[in-house]
């Protein structure tokens, strides 16, 4: 049996995680989540334990590997994901992921993407990015998605026990409630606000992790997934392992009271690669960053775990014969051919 040991990261790994969780005020392990003491007992009609905010304080991210008992686990490093779900998925909401498409052709039969092919069996995941359903959902659990580097939830709706998938967000866990308030807010909350809408108040009730909201109901300056583009589709951009966006700001003007009213249709958004995208007002974001941060810091250790994942092998242009490189679309031709006619588009 394969013994694990546990290994730090280097500097520059340990760093990004730090910022993902300085920008989320995240603790890799929940404070919440620990072992009580014995003497600890909850007695009948006395409260039980109150359940904060998250914990601010950053502890070192560790990634886990294996005395070399084989050659194949010498170099493999994994992240510690000892929360997710051992068991089958929720068979409803998959469907088998068979035919051509497995090894990277398109509906002529021709390969569209290289180095595909193979695998082991696969069952796709219906996952629901647009939550338009209101109301409180309960996490079921997280689970591991084949499809996506990612982990998804579970969600159980607990007006009608219906059951769905959402990209679930780092440090979310088994009996998290979240919600989502893309149909509207509901009337209970907008009575606590005393029939008017209080835009701190509001952000303060359902800015949380996890939690779908339109993109104007969000704060300048909070970190959001699984965000939309158009009012009425779902996400579209940061869904990934650990990709998030921030809000940078909104179209607003100052009324003569002091209060600001959102006047244009579009807000403003920073992606994690420096884009700054305008997408719309009533798109869809999730709080929180993408499960999984740890995901690109992966070892795979052996060239067999890269062909159970449906990876084939990559060949090298110049170990090629010439004719068979022509055949192939190069990259650099395209930049170049690209380079080309913007010189003809300029010098018209």
């Amino acid at each position: 049996m394969l013994q694990q040991r546990f290994r730090r990261l280097a500097a520059g790994a340990a760093s990004l995680s730090s910022l993902c969780q300085r920008a989320l005020c995240l603790n890799p392990i929940r404070a919440y989540s620990s072992v009580a003491p014995r003497d600890a007992t909850n007695t009948p009609g006395e409260e039980g334990p109150r359940f904060g905010a998250p914990s601010t304080e950053i502890e070192a991210v560790k990634m886990r590997t294996y005395k070399p008992r084989t050659p194949g686990v010498r170099h493999l490093k994994r992240p510690i994901n000892d929360h997710l779900w051992k068991g089958r998925p929720y068979l409803p909401l998959t469907i088998p992921k068979k035919g051509q498409g497995k090894g990277g052709r398109n509906n002529t039969g021709r390969i569209t993407v290289r180095h595909r092919g193979g695998g082991h069996k696969r069952r796709i995941r219906t996952i629901d990015f647009k939550r338009w359903t209101p109301g409180p959902h309960t996490v079921e659990r997280i689970e591991y998605d084949p499809g996506r580097s990612a982990h998804i939830a579970l969600l159980t709706e607990q007006a009608t026990g219906k059951k769905s998938y959402m990209v679930a967000a780092e440090g979310m866990r088994a009996g998290d409630v979240v919600q989502s308030y893309r149909a509207g807010i509901p009337q209970d909350l907008l009575d606590s606000m005393g029939g008017f809408i209080d835009p701190g108040i509001l952000a303060a009730k359902t800015a949380w992790r996890g939690n779908c909201l339109p993109l104007h109901m969000i704060p300048t300056g909070t970190v959001v997934y699984n965000v939309g583009s158009r009012p009425d589709g779902g996400a579209v951009f940061c869904r990934s392992a650990g990709t998030y966006a921030t809000v940078i700001s909104k179209e607003e003007e100052t009324m003569e009271d002091g209060t600001k009213v959102i006047s244009g249709k579009n807000m403003i958004v920073r992606l994690q690669s420096g884009e700054i995208r305008k997408v719309s007002k009533d798109a869809c974001a999730t709080i929180g960053v993408a499960s999984n941060i740890m995901h690109q810091y992966r070892q795979l250790g052996k060239a067999g775990r890269s062909r159970w994942l449906n990876i084939r092998p990559t060949v090298r242009g110049v170990a090629m014969n010439s004719s068979t490189w022509e055949r192939i679309p190069s990259q650099l031709f395209l930049v170049a051919l690209q380079l080309a006619l913007a010189r003809q588009l300029t010098c018209q």
